[in-house]
Formats: structure tokens, C-alpha cells, sequence
């Protein structure tokens, strides 16, 4: 890990950031948004799940896109559209524009993850890796807490909420100067025939001694190829875990202040900051996570992180009104343990795939669950008025307890593979 990879994995981490950055701060916004604009609780949902749609869609097709046209090309891009949603959003006077203005933010940030992952990965040394992308989770999260606080201290603001929205320019102008000379995949190269410009590349970030990349069969560079016969079954488990995992956490940061204004802390201030409680504690999960990828291995943390969130939102479900200690160990337990799994939802695609499918791959999995997710973050506030809040954490344990047996059944072992070995079909990997 050189100084210039240990750069290169940083500042690609910036879309994870700004995933958690702009979908926990809208939770905030809306406080404001929802009696400033007069919305109702219909248009109140549709502003919370209009960045997941988009991010459904950008996920999706700029998986395709970085693995036809390589995966720096449309790195800068998407920051840029990023912060000019976020000024215009900031102009927004009614909830069609705010909408609008989430969705395109979501499309830009779903593209970013693709392209983002797979260049940490086919950078990364294979003992470095499950670090790497526990950095890429951990910047999710960090993004989420730096938005609580954000959240709080503009709350009390005379149209706090526009500065909410518009915050995310700053980010973005960050991450835009540091990623200015990240260069291209040297595999990506590879398997395009490229192999001069790939070994240059490889000479500046490692220095003169590297390892050479190995060669890869591509047997297709179509998007189609992840759902061709043994691939096909990597990317139903990856989609459905993915779901199952995400659905919940999502619920948790998109309506966060709700959420614990329910469980009986005060509206204003006192449910934002229990939501940045709450943050912290998915911040801290993520650390350990990263090295227990590697002692325990991929399928064991995944399966012990699934179980011990269930106990979680169990404890939460089964006793909606106890006292506020009680509330928040059930979210510190929930939210501690989804390091793991929540470090796997990029880790296990970007391991199981080949380099001309790899980003495709990536974005079909978030694609995927964020189906879910934005029917569920639709439908939340709505189940939560009609049913309460122990119902609901009901249904989220339910929901990770579907992919704690799905991961039992179908989690594969990837780890002290290298990427080549990973993605092999051929490779038989243990599940036990």
C-alpha cells in the first residue's frame, strides 16, 4: 500500500461519502420541508426514496458504462453533476423540483459506485483488499454521521434546508481536486489489449517492483454475462443479501429523526441527535470489520454481523416504549454488527466477478436491492403511522433474518483468494 494507492483508495472512497452525506441529510431537511412547503406524508416519501430510484438507475447503467468505456472516464462526470443538483436543489420551491433534483443526484451517485469499487479492487493487493473496501463502507457511514451533525447545526436556521441540500457542493469540490490525476485500471487495460499503458501505470503507483498483473480469460465484455449460467447464481445471492441488509439501514438514515421521535426522544434537535448516535455507532462497526474479514473470513463475519442485527431490531420490535438506554443498546448492538455485512455489500461483488463484467456486476447488485429499498423507504412512514414503530422493527428483523438463512444456504468463502481465483468459475469456494 503505497502512499499513492493508500490516496487513490481515499479519495475514491468520495461516493460512498456522499451516498451517506446526501440520503441521511435529506432525513434532517424534511423536518423543515414538510410544514415550510405544506407536504403530506405521500410527498413526504417520495422525496426520501427519489435519490434510491435514481441511484437504482445510475448503479445500473454506469456499472455498463465503466466496464465499456474504462473506469476513470466518467469519474470526474459525476461529481460535477452531483454539485450542480445540489445548488439547483437549493432554488427548489416546490416538492416535483426537490424530487427531481434527488433522482438526478441518485443517478450520478449510483454511477459512482461501479466505477468507484472496481478501481479500489484491481488496485488494492489482495491482503489489503477487504481493508480497502471497509474504507469504502466507513466513508458511507462517516457521510451519514457528518450529516447529522450538519442536519443539527443548520436545524434552528431560517431555510436551513436549502443549506442542507446545497451542502453536498462541498464534497464534491473536494473530491474533484484529489481525484484529478487518478489514473486508468491497469487490468481494465489489460484486457483491452492496452498492456503499455497498463505496465506505466502499474510503475507510478507501486513503484518499480510490483507483481504483474495476471492475464484473464474475458469470455465477454456484455452486460448480459452476469446472468449467464454460474455467474447468474452470484448475482441472485448478491442482490438479495444486498436487499436484505440495506433495507433496514436505509430506513434507519432516511427517517431517522422520525424514527426516534417515535421511540420517544424530543422532536427538533434531540431526534437528530440520537440519529448521530446512532451514526457513530455504524462508524465504529465498520473499523474492526475490516480486519475480522480477514481472521475470521468473509462467510463467518457475515453470518455472526446478520445474527447479532437481528437481536437488534428484535429488542427494539419487542419493546417500543422502554426507556431510552434500552433504545439506544438496541440500535448500538444493530448498528455495531452491520460493519461486517455492510463492508461485504461491496466487497463480494467486485470478488466474485471478472474484470470485463466486474463494475456491471456491482451495479446490477445495488440495482437490485435498491428496488427494494425504494418501495420500502416509500412505504415507511406510512406502515410506521398506521402500525408503529415496534411493528416496523419487526418487519427489518424479519427482513435480515430472510438474508442471515439465504447467506447460510449460498455465502461463499473468498478469502486469501486472489481476484483471478475469486471470480474463477472454476474455483470451487468453501461455504463452510
Amino acid at each position: 500500500m503505497t502512499k499513492y494507492l493508500k490516496r487513490l483508495v481515499f479519495f475514491s472512497s468520495g461516493g460512498a461519502f456522499l451516498d451517506g452525506y446526501v440520503i441521511s441529510l435529506v432525513g434532517v431537511a424534511l423536518t423543515q420541508i414538510t410544514p415550510q412547503l405544506g407536504l403530506s406524508q405521500a410527498q413526504s416519501a417520495e422525496i426520501g426514496a427519489a435519490s434510491l430510484v435514481g441511484i437504482l438507475f445510475g448503479s445500473l447503467f454506469g456499472g455498463m458504462l465503466t466496464d465499456a468505456l474504462g473506469r476513470r472516464t466518467m469519474f470526474i462526470v459525476d461529481l460535477i453533476a452531483i454539485a450542480v443538483c445540489s445548488l439547483i436543489s437549493m432554488c427548489a420551491g416546490d416538492a416535483l423540483q426537490i424530487m427531481l433534483c434527488r433522482f438526478l443526484i441518485g443517478v450520478f451517485i449510483g454511477a459512482d459506485y461501479p466505477i468507484a469499487t472496481s478501481l479500489i479492487t484491481e488496485f488494492t493487493p489482495q491482503s489489503k483488499r477487504a481493508i480497502a473496501m471497509g474504507i469504502v463502507a466507513a466513508s458511507w457511514y462517516f457521510g451519514a454521521t457528518v450529516a447529522a451533525f450538519v442536519g443539527y447545526a443548520l436545524y434552528a436556521v431560517d431555510d436551513g434546508w436549502k443549506w442542507m441540500l446545497g451542502s453536498a457542493i462541498i464534497p464534491c469540490i473536494v473530491l474533484l481536486i484529489g481525484r484529478h490525476d487518478i489514473p486508468e485500471s491497469p487490468r481494465w487495460l489489460m484486457n483491452k489489449g492496452r498492456s503499455a499503458e497498463a505496465l506505466a501505470i502499474l510503475e507510478k503507483v507501486y513503484g518499480s517492483h510490483y507483481d504483474a498483473v495476471p492475464a484473464e480469460h474475458v469470455s465477454s465484455d456484455k452486460p448480459i454475462h452476469v446472468f449467464t449460467k454460474g455467474y447468474r447464481s452470484r448475482t441472485v445471492f448478491l442482490g438479495i443479501l444486498i436487499l436484505c441488509q440495506v433495507v433496514p439501514m436505509y430506513a434507519v438514515y432516511t427517517f431517522g429523526p422520525e424514527i426516534m421521535t417515535a421511540f420517544g426522544l424530543n422532536n427538533g434537535h434531540e431526534s437528530i441527535l440520537g440519529e448521530a448516535v446512532v451514526s457513530v455507532m455504524f462508524l465504529i462497526g465498520g473499523i474492526p470489520a475490516m480486519f475480522w474479514l480477514n481472521s475470521l473470513g468473509r462467510r463467518k463475519l457475515l453470518l455472526l454481523g446478520l445474527a447479532l442485527m437481528i437481536v437488534g431490531l428484535l429488542a427494539l420490535g419487542l419493546w417500543p416504549t422502554a426507556p431510552l438506554w434500552y433504545v439506544f443498546a438496541g440500535f448500538g448492538v444493530y448498528a455495531f454488527f452491520s460493519g461486517g455485512p455492510g463492508i461485504l455489500q461491496w466487497l463480494y461483488p467486485n470478488e466474485l466477478f471478472p474484470t470485463d463484467v466486474r463494475a456491471t456486476a456491482v451495479g446490477v447488485a445495488i440495482a437490485f436491492s435498491r428496488i427494494g429499498v425504494a418501495v420500502s423507504i416509500y412505504g415507511l412512514p406510512l406502515f410506521m403511522e398506521s402500525y408503529g414503530v415496534g411493528a416496523t422493527m419487526l418487519v427489518a428483523a424479519a427482513l435480515v433474518g430472510i438474508g442471515f438463512v439465504w447467506s447460510l444456504v449460498c455465502a461463499p468463502e473468498t478469502k486469501r483468494l486472489t481476484l483471478h481465483e475469486a471470480s474463477s468459475l472454476q474455483h470451487k469456494h468453501a461455504n463452510k
